[in-house]
C-alpha cells in the first residue's frame, strides 16, 4: 500500500485534509494505494505560492525556457520504461499503450521547445510620422490544468508544456484513479531546470475543482472530462471571468463506402475501436458501412479479428492486446449499456460479457463487445460508452452516412474509408466534426497542428497544443511608440497626425 499527496514548491508533500481516496489496480479489483485529496485551503496556498514563483519565471527569456522543455525531453525518454509500467499498474493499459501515451505527449514538449518562436510579436515600422507600432505575448500569470484518468501523461504534459514554457504558472489537478505519472512528471520538471513552485501537482475531487474555479489569482482553466463536467467548468469558469478550454465525451463515427478496402478498414476498426479498452476519446465506436452489401462483408471481417483479442494483464506485455477498465464502476455501465442494446432491439455479434480471466476474475476486464443494426435511437448510438464496444449503424447512401455523423451531438473525431478523392474532400469539406481523418481510424493531430472537438465535445474558442496553446496561455499586449526627435512648432500627436 503507497501513498500520495501532492507536488508543492519542488518537493512532495502528504496531504493535509485529512482526506484520501482508493488507488485500484484494474487487473486485480484490490486497492493498491490512497491519494491525498486536497482542501480549499491546501489548494488556495498552493496558488499563492505560484504566483511568487512566476513572477521571476515569466521573466525568464524564451530561449532559456525552451531549453527546459529541451532538458524535460530527454530526461522523458531516460524514464519511459518506469513510467509506462507505473502507468499500465493504475490505470491498465498495455506497456505498448502505456508508452504510446506518453509519447504523444512528449511530443508536445518538444513543440514546445520552439516556444522563443511562438512567442513573438507583430511589428509595424513606421506607422505615422516618427511612430512604430508592436505588439508583446505576455503570460497570463497562474493557470490550472484539470485532467482525466484515460491519459495520466499525454493530458497533463499537453497542458503543462506549452503554458510551462510560455511563461505561466500552473496547477496542475490530475485524476485521482491514476495519480502516480503526473508526480514522476513534476519531478522531471524540476530536474530539468523548472524552478521550484512554477509547477504545482494538486490531487483532489470536487473540493479541489471549485476551488480551482474560484479562486481569482487563477487566470485560464483547461479540462479534458466527460461533457457534464466540461460545460460545468466552462460556465463557472466564465462566470468567474477566467479563460477555459474544456473538452468533453465522443462518439466517433467511420464511415466506410462500397469502394473502400475492407480488410484494411477491419482492421482499423479493430485498432480504433479495442484498443486501450475503449477508453479513448478519439476511439472509434459507431461503423457505418454504406449498403447492406458493405456491411455484410465488414462484419464478416471484423467477427474473426474481434474474436481473436487477446485481452490481459499488462505484465504479458506484447501478447495482450487490451487490459482492463479503469474502475469496477466503468465496468457495471459498460456491461449496463451493453445490455440496453440488446433489449432495445441491436444485434449482439460479438458477446463479451461472460469474459472472465483466470486468476484476474476480480479485475476489471471487459470482453469485446460487436453490434449490428444498430439505430440512431438506441442507447448505445447516443451514450458514450467508453468501453470496448463497437456498434455498426448501416447506411443506405453516403448522404445518409454524412447525416449520422453531423447529427450527433458530439463532433470529436470522425473517418472516412474510400478510394474516391471527390468523395473524401467532400466529407473533409461538410462534415461538422472537429478532426476528420481520411482512411485515418484516429485522427489525433501531431503537435504542430491544434487539437478539439466541436458540438458538444468542446467548450471555448481556442483548442489544445499547437498554436492554440499559446494563444491560449498568453495575451496580446499592443504599443503604439513615438520617439520624436525634438520638439517642435505645431506638433500634435492624435489620431489625424497619425494618417
Amino acid at each position: 500500500m503507497y501513498e500520495v499527496g501532492h507536488w508543492i514548491n519542488g518537493k512532495r508533500v502528504a496531504g493535509s485534509s485529512g482526506r484520501t481516496a482508493d488507488v485500484y489496480n484494474p487487473h486485480t479489483g484490490e486497492v493498491q494505494g490512497r491519494v491525498a485529496l486536497a482542501s480549499k485551503a491546501e489548494l488556495d496556498a498552493a496558488v499563492a505560492d505560484a504566483a511568487r514563483a512566476q513572477v521571476a519565471w515569466g521573466a525568464t527569456n524564451p530561449q532559456k525556457r525552451g531549453r527546459v522543455m529541451m532538458a524535460l525531453v530527454g530526461l522523458i525518454n531516460r524514464d519511459m520504461d518506469k513510467m509506462a509500467e507505473v502507468l499500465s499498474r493504475e490505470h491498465g493499459k498495455t506497456i505498448p499503450d502505456a508508452k504510446g501515451d506518453i509519447q504523444r505527449g512528449l511530443e508536445v514538449i518538444e513543440y514546445c521547445i520552439g516556444a522563443p518562436q511562438m512567442l513573438k510579436g507583430e511589428f509595424t515600422d513606421s506607422a505615422g510620422p516618427g511612430i512604430d507600432m508592436y505588439s508583446m505575448r505576455q503570460p497570463l500569470g497562474v493557470v490550472a490544468g484539470i485532467t482525466p484518468f484515460n491519459f495520466p501523461a499525454m493530458i497533463p504534459l499537453w497542458k503543462m508544456g506549452p503554458a510551462l514554457a510560455a511563461g505561466n504558472a500552473m496547477i496542475l489537478k490530475p485524476s485521482e484513479r491514476d495519480p502516480s505519472v503526473p508526480l514522476m512528471l513534476a519531478e522531471l520538471c524540476k530536474e530539468a531546470g523548472l524552478p521550484d513552485g512554477v509547477l504545482q501537482v494538486v490531487n483532489g475531487d470536487k473540493e479541489s475543482v471549485d476551488a480551482i474555479l474560484d479562486n481569482p489569482t487563477i487566470q485560464a482553466v483547461g479540462f479534458v472530462g466527460s461533457t457534464p463536467i466540461a460545460h460545468y467548468i466552462y460556465s463557472r469558469a466564465a462566470a468567474n471571468g477566467k479563460r477555459s478550454q474544456c473538452f468533453g465525451g465522443a462518439k466517433n463515427h467511420m464511415i466506410i463506402m462500397p469502394d473502400a478496402d475492407l480488410d484494411q478498414a477491419a482492421d482499423a476498426l479493430v485498432g480504433a475501436g479495442y484498443g486501450a479498452a475503449g477508453e479513448r476519446c478519439m476511439a472509434i465506436s459507431v461503423a457505418v458501412p454504406v449498403g447492406d452489401k458493405t456491411a455484410d462483408a465488414l462484419i464478416e471481417k471484423l467477427v474473426p479479428r474481434i474474436e481473436k483479442l487477446k485481452v490481459g494483464p499488462y505484465t504479458a506485455g506484447n501478447d495482450v492486446d487490451y487490459g482492463p477498465v479503469v474502475t469496477a464502476a466503468a465496468k457495471a455501465n459498460i456491461l449496463r449499456l451493453v445490455n440496453r442494446g440488446v433489449e432495445q432491439g441491436a444485434k449482439l455479434v460479438v458477446d463479451g460479457r461472460n469474459f472472465s480471466l483466470q486468476g484476474y476474475e476480480n479485475g476489471f476486464f471487459v470482453g469485446p463487445h460487436l453490434f449490428d443494426h444498430v439505430t440512431p435511437d438506441m442507447d448505445i448510438y447516443r451514450t458514450e460508452i467508453f468501453g470496448p464496444v463497437l456498434s455498426t449503424v448501416r447506411a443506405k447512401t453516403y448522404e445518409d452516412a454524412l447525416k449520422l455523423a453531423m447529427d450527433h451531438e458530439y463532433g470529436n473525431g470522425t473517418a472516412i474509408f474510400t478510394r474516391d478523392g471527390d468523395t473524401a474532400r467532400d466529407f473533409a469539406n461538410r462534415v461538422n466534426v472537429g478532426m476528420v481523418g481520411i482512411n485515418v481510424p484516429i485522427p489525433v493531430p501531431l503537435a504542430y497542428h491544434t487539437f478539439g472537438g466541436w458540438k458538444k465535445s468542446g467548450f471555448g474558442d481556442l483548442n489544445q497544443h499547437g498554436p492554440d496553446a499559446f494563444r491560449f496561455y498568453t495575451r496580446t499586449k499592443t504599443v503604439t511608440s513615438r520617439w520624436p526627435s525634438g520638439i517642435k512648432e505645431g506638433s500634435a500627436f492624435n489620431f489625424k497626425a497619425m494618417d
